[in-house]
């Protein structure tokens, strides 16, 4: 009985783990073709990493670099925008 619920649980974590490496790759790839194509392309690519980084270190890191990418990009863009309503014309 100890052997068939061994088993079982192997079943279950390999299939879990195989469901979270498809979606979280396609959630990558779509977030990388949305960066050429209209679309949240930083999103889906984050959102990606997040998925991955359940099962996998690297994709964890790769998830903070993201989101530091992504904090900073906001930072500058609110930064424009701001610059752009007081009618400041540098950069």
């Amino acid at each position: 009985m100890q052997q068939v619920a061994s088993v079982l649980q192997f079943i279950w974590r390999s299939t879990r783990r195989i469901v979270v490496v498809i979606v979280g790759a396609a959630l990558l790839l779509a977030g990388l073709v949305m960066l050429v194509t209209p679309g949240p392309g930083l999103l889906s690519i984050i959102a990606g990493f997040a998925v991955l980084a359940t099962e996998f270190v690297w994709a964890e890191r790769m998830l903070d670099k993201a989101r530091s990418h992504a904090a900073s990009t906001a930072k500058r863009v609110r930064g424009r925008a701001r610059r752009a309503r007081s009618g400041d014309p540098s950069k």
